[in-house]
């Protein structure tokens, strides 16, 4: 988990923040929003997007495309 959690940082720093706030440091969107200066619906999308890559991550799918951009 910690290796995924570095490879969205390198990433996207945003994302792995709020992926941070949210799950380790349980915070409200409000909250993680004030934080990082920025409107709760970027953290919610944010939050969306980081669950769903860590998952992949997590499960092996993203294994070898780690670090792409969807681009041929």
């Amino acid at each position: 988990m910690d290796l995924a959690m570095q490879q969205l940082a390198k990433n996207d720093e945003r994302k792995s923040k709020v992926l941070e706030m949210r799950f380790f440091g349980s915070l409200s969107v409000e909250e993680t929003a004030e934080v990082l200066g920025v409107v709760p619906n970027t953290v919610i999308r944010d939050w969306n997007f980081a669950r769903a890559w860590l998952r992949r991550e997590m499960s092996g799918a993203g294994a070898s495309d780690s670090g792409t951009t969807g681009t041929a």
